[in-house]
């Protein structure tokens, strides 16, 4: 998790509370997008703290069309933001919108907010193009006492972009879910460690990758954890990085051509993990 700096925290402390009652008065007006705007404007220039006047950009053009508005800091675009209005929920047409300004104008971050819920998306540029939702909170919901929430402000806010926290929270959580995990669990380094704790438990019991591999699957991991789309996703690379871990290895075992060197072993044959089977 990243150090919050002091004034971070007084900040959103000081300023969550008043704009969480800002935020629920206009709900209850039913105020349109453009009042939203402004609203918003101002949480990102009192509890983010981005200049109103040189860092927060309304309107930015992109393509043909506009994005309502965009944190540009010395001349770089660090993220876009589609509002809504107050009292319509953010939907899929939404997104696609939002994703489409970010695509086009080859910017990575995109948030979608309706003032009170706020999604923060990530531009994948592969083709097809397409985003992750890294992170989402309701700002009437939070509390600006709990590092929980003061995390979640923390990768939005100016000091947070100076230290590029929202693209360390990313390559955490890439690195850290259950859909990796499980991609590692079902991988034949992970289930060779597996299977030799296994035999210390019963010595003398003949156990295989495969038994191993079809209780993980069938007993131990959600299918939804080794099935769906993220679960390929981890799977493919998981199977790169262990790739690129024995390639490495086999490399720092090779003998120098002019210069006698020791062989150094391999690692342990990690490979990918073999596809899910449907149950």
């Amino acid at each position: 998790m990243a150090t919050i700096p002091k004034k971070s925290i007084q900040r959103f402390q000081q300023e969550l509370g008043r704009f969480q009652k800002i935020l629920q008065a206009a709900k209850d007006r039913d105020v349109n997008e453009s009042d939203t705007v402004v609203i918003v404007t101002d949480i990102l220039s009192y509890i983010l703290a981005f200049d109103k006047y040189t860092d927060i950009t309304s309107e930015f053009a992109v393509r043909l069309t506009y994005c309502d508005l965009a944190i540009k800091i010395e001349g770089s675009v660090k993220y876009l933001i589609e509002v809504k209005p107050i009292g319509i929920g953010l939907k899929e047409t939404h997104l696609r919108q939002a994703a489409d300004y970010g695509a086009n104008h080859g910017v990575d971050w995109v948030v979608l907010t309706n003032g009170i819920n706020w999604e923060v998306y990530k531009i994948i540029f592969q083709k097809p193009v397409s985003q992750e939702k890294v992170m989402e909170f309701n700002l009437l919901e939070m509390d600006a006492r709990k590092e929980e929430d003061q995390q979640k402000l923390f990768l939005l806010c100016k000091e947070g972009i100076s230290r590029a926290a929202i693209e360390e929270f990313h390559r955490r959580r890439q690195a850290i879910n259950r859909f990796v995990i499980g991609a590692l669990l079902l991988s034949e380094s992970c289930m060779t460690a597996l299977r030799r704790e296994l035999k210390r438990i019963a010595p003398g019991i003949h156990i295989d990758n495969k038994e191993i591999e079809y209780v993980l699957r069938t007993e131990v991991l959600k299918r939804e954890v080794i099935e769906c789309d993220s679960a390929v996703q981890a799977r493919a690379a998981v199977k790169r990085a262990l790739a690129k871990a024995v390639k490495l290895s086999s490399g720092a075992g090779q003998q120098d051509d002019t210069q006698p060197v020791e062989a150094k072993p391999h690692g342990d044959g990690a490979h990918a993990a073999p596809p899910a089977q449907t149950r």
